[in-house]
C-alpha cells in the first residue's frame, strides 16, 4: 500500500441514515470552526498533558503550537482530504477527516469531544467509512498511537496492524477480512 497515492475525492463520505436520524451531520471545516477545533484538539492531549508539571498557560502554549502544526502538517501533506466537522443538532461535536486514495480510503483523524464519546458515534462513522470504502472495492488505512485506546475500537471493526510498532502504529482494514490481508502478504 502506497499512503501517498492520491487521487482527486470523486465522492465524500455522507452521514450514516442511523445517524441523522439521531441528529448528527457532516459539513466541511469553515474558517469560524477554529476556535471550535483548537478546543477539540486539545481535548485529545488531556491525559498526556496531566501528567506533565506545566502551568496552565504553559499547556495552553503548547496545545496552539502543536494544533497550528498538526494542521499545517495535513494540509501540506494530504491536500486532497475532505476536512469534515461532525455536527449534533447544528453544534460542532467533532472532527472526520478522510482522504480518498486509489487502493485506500485514509482516515487521516477522527475526534470528538468527551460527552459525545463513548456512544458508538464513533463506531457508527468508522463503520460508514468501511461500507463507503467497500462499496469502491478498497481498504481503509489509519495510523493510531500507540497509547491511544481508540486502538481496541480499530482491531473490533476488523483492522489489523500492518507497521512496524512505534510512536504510532499503521492499521489496515480491507473488506475481505484479515484473510484478505494475508493473501496480499504471500503474492508481494
Amino acid at each position: 500500500m502506497t499512503l501517498s497515492s492520491h487521487t482527486a475525492p470523486t465522492a465524500r463520505l455522507a452521514m450514516p441514515a442511523s445517524l441523522t436520524s439521531q441528529g448528527y451531520s457532516l459539513r466541511a471545516e469553515r474558517d469560524d470552526d477554529m476556535p471550535f477545533l483548537r478546543a477539540l484538539y486539545g481535548t485529545t492531549r488531556d491525559r498526556e498533558l496531566a501528567l506533565l508539571p506545566w502551568t496552565a498557560e504553559q499547556k495552553a502554549g503548547f496545545l496552539d503550537h502543536q494544533f497550528e502544526a498538526q494542521r499545517f502538517h495535513y494540509r501540506k501533506f494530504f491536500p486532497d482530504t475532505a476536512f469534515d466537522v461532525v455536527e449534533h443538532g447544528c453544534v460542532p461535536v467533532g472532527r472526520l477527516y478522510v482522504d480518498v486514495r486509489i487502493t485506500h480510503v485514509h482516515l487521516i483523524d477522527i475526534a470528538l469531544l468527551p460527552q459525545a464519546r463513548g456512544r458508538g458515534l464513533g463506531t457508527a462513522l468508522i463503520k460508514a467509512l468501511q461500507g463507503f470504502a467497500r462499496e469502491r472495492a478498497m481498504g481503509v488505512a489509519l495510523f493510531v498511537e500507540a497509547y491511544n485506546p481508540a486502538q481496541r475500537l480499530y482491531r473490533r471493526l476488523g483492522f489489523a496492524d500492518i507497521g512496524e510498532p512505534g510512536v504510532q502504529i499503521e492499521m489496515e482494514w480491507l473488506p475481505d477480512g484479515p484473510a484478505a490481508r494475508r493473501a496480499q502478504l504471500k503474492t508481494a
